[in-house]
């Protein structure tokens, strides 16, 4: 990549692809790319049906697009199987042979799975879910660490026509059981362990605590990973590879309705209830398989590697649907990245030889915290292209990523996208688009992005606004469970027929989408998003606190840090032991990555007449010491003096 000039400051440097990446690129101009574009907005019709006829399909598709906001049904009357595209195709061709998956266990543990194992896999798994009654439809909770045997279990219930419901491993018994309760899941999956820095997490407990308050799960089937003690109750639990030894490792693909659910996932509202976000099938695979071919430019020879979670919405798209239904070899780790120290990426990156990297940057921002000496005397020329994902990247990362990761030669694709939209919608095509450290550039094929201001007018250039998207897409969400009128309100409300993302946004002049943070009460911690509602209800769930109130602060390392206000009942005494107890609290009800920062007792909080809490100004004190807001609103001005002084003294 090329730079403007080496006067300019680094944050307006122009970075241009090079010329030895662009001429093997997929998307190789920006000539190309707006010619491209153009097209995916104007004719989408032409364009998706093109993309996703290069995928498995038992049954054309009569229509591509039928629309009527909020409700989008693409491919109509098409019917796929999904782990056709993902599995069948590559075993039975010449990717047969070619690693599907190169699994890394925390302890150091390695399993290679080809595309033929991995579907034979996959196929005896899908018998094993047939045989305990999982049907079409049914809805399948899966709770696992990061090892192929997730993956396996979420195409197993693909293939069958189950709906899974993945549930992040570091979340407690007591999401679990919301998630259960919310989409009715009859079947679970999970491990009696996981790794996680050297010690084992007890994922079959945390579904036993679960299951002794419902009723509905029919069977618990349990892989074997940590061979910690777990119960197992007769009737009900089964263990994986027992079921698996007596299955068949035939199965014939049955074909589904192009919009016929593939998966629910949990993400955080500002209600305190999790939303269900519901995609489906035939739109959702188009959407997934087209964003690996051009924006990570994905070649048959590439090892691929992202580093998140099969419990978050990149797990799903970015190692389980995209990059399989392409055909790629990719790496699975299943540990945290600095066990047994902050070298274990580079290590791994120089041992399989990984050409495209996609990671998050709270965890780049740990990497330069721990030093560079953990990254010195790795060798990293295998790297082609860098990724980042899940939040903004702030300048200073992206260049340390770009200069000591990349060697200042691999392109960088910041991209911004959610568990709503599916697949990846703003972000630079590596051999087409000039970059500048802290935007995601430009909009993906297809997709109509916008900064509107509150009366529906498109801001200005660098004029702060919502980000909206005014065209249907084939990834985009197509309700949330079991509340269409809620998925109307939290996305459709705010304008006539179009995508509110909840993000606000700017456009330089230049065009590119600068993320400026959520408009929302939603905080994104270490790339995840948390509702405050959440946070809150967890605190005010202790015997000792009579309320409470829950704000986000930026944080260097990872985005946003949990900063919250507790106000204890009477007799209660304010102490550090209590603080930790309350830390503890919110990491057992809601999981670790919830845990406060911060926990300062108030005791009052700064109220409207009508009982609101006015959560702007304990923002304004947290950030700055100070509250310069309008204050007309408050109930009792003394509060703020009161909450001054607790900030201080802590």
């Amino acid at each position: 990549m090329s730079k403007k000039s080496v006067n300019t400051p680094f944050e307006e440097q122009v970075f241009k692809p090079s010329k030895d990446f662009a001429k093997n690129a997929r998307v190789s101009s920006m000539a190309q790319y707006n010619r491209m574009w153009k097209e995916s907005v104007e004719q989408p019709a032409k364009f998706w049906a093109s993309e996703a006829k290069e995928l498995e399909w038992q049954k054309p598709w009569s229509k591509v697009l039928d629309w009527k906001a909020p409700d989008a049904k693409w491919f109509v009357g098409g019917k796929l199987n999904v782990t056709e595209s993902c599995l069948d195709r590559h075993a039975r061709g010449p990717r047969r042979n070619k690693a599907a998956i190169i699994f890394e266990g925390e302890p150091g543990d390695k399993q290679v799975l080809t595309y033929a194992q991995l579907h034979r896999e996959v196929c005896k798994f899908t018998n094993v879910l047939i045989a305990r009654g999982v049907k079409a439809k049914d809805r399948v909770l899966i709770y696992m660490p990061m090892i192929p045997q997730a993956a396996i279990a979420m195409l197993a219930c693909a293939r069958l026509g189950a709906v899974h419901s993945v549930v992040f491993g570091g979340f407690s018994a007591e999401s679990i059981l919301d998630r259960l309760e919310d989409c009715g899941a009859t079947h679970v999956i999970t491990a009696d362990g996981g790794w996680r820095r050297g010690k084992t997490v007890a994922l079959k407990d945390n579904v036993d605590e679960a299951l002794s308050r419902t009723k509905i799960v029919k069977s618990v089937i349990v892989y074997k990973r940590t061979g910690q003690d777990v119960k197992m109750k007769k009737g009900r639990d089964f263990w994986w590879d027992e079921l698996a030894a007596e299955a068949s490792a035939k199965h014939e693909a049955k074909a589904f309705d192009s919009e016929h659910p593939l998966f629910i996932l949990y993400t955080s509202g500002s209600t305190g209830k999790p939303k269900g976000i519901l995609h489906t099938s035939g739109g959702y695979l188009t959407g997934t398989y087209t964003t690996c071919k051009y924006i990570f430019d994905m070649q048959d020879e590439d090892v691929y590697w992202c580093t998140a979670d099969v419990g978050w919405i990149t797990g799903h798209s970015y190692i389980v649907y995209g990059p399989l239904a392409m055909g790629a070899t990719q790496v699975m780790y299943e540990g945290a990245p600095n066990y047994p120290d902050f070298s274990r990426f580079w290590q791994m990156i120089e041992e399989y030889g990984v050409s495209i990297f996609y990671t998050a940057p709270t965890a780049i921002r740990a990497f330069i915290k721990a030093g560079d000496s953990f990254v010195d005397g790795h060798d990293l020329s295998s790297l082609r292209l860098l990724g980042s994902v899940g939040e903004p990247i702030n300048p200073e990362a992206w260049r340390w990523y770009y200069e000591k990761i990349g060697g200042s030669r691999c392109p960088i694709v910041d991209t911004w996208w959610q568990t709503e939209t599916g697949a990846i919608m703003i972000s630079p095509l590596p051999g087409a688009t000039p970059t500048i450290a802290g935007t995601a550039t430009l909009p993906f094929f297809g997709v109509d992005a916008a900064i509107l201001d509150d009366a529906g007018n498109e801001c200005k250039a660098n004029e702060a606004g919502r980000l909206v998207i005014r065209k249907p897409w084939p990834s985009m969400t197509r309700t949330i469970y079991g509340d269409k009128a809620r998925f109307k309100k939290t996305y459709w409300a705010d304008y006539d027929g179009l995508y509110t993302a909840g993000d606000s946004a700017r456009r330089d002049k230049k065009g590119n989408f600068w993320i400026v943070g959520r408009l929302d009460d939603v905080l994104n911690v270490s790339g995840h998003r948390l509702g405050t509602a959440e946070v809150e209800s967890a605190l005010v769930s202790h015997p000792s606190v009579a309320e409470a109130a829950v704000i986000g602060r930026p944080d260097d390392l990872k985005g946003q840090a949990v900063v919250c206000f507790v106000t204890v009942k009477g007799g209660i005494k304010s102490t550090p032991a209590l603080q930790k107890e309350l830390r503890d609290h919110v990491g057992k009800v809601i999981g670790a990555i919830a845990k406060p920062d911060n926990v300062y007792f108030a005791p009052a909080l700064p109220k409207t007449r009508s009982g609101k809490i006015i959560r702007r100004l304990l923002k304004e004190l947290v950030s700055t010491g100070e509250v310069s807001g309008n204050t007309t609103t408050l109930e009792d001005h003394s509060v703020i003096e009161q909450l001054k002084k607790t900030i201080a003294d802590s």
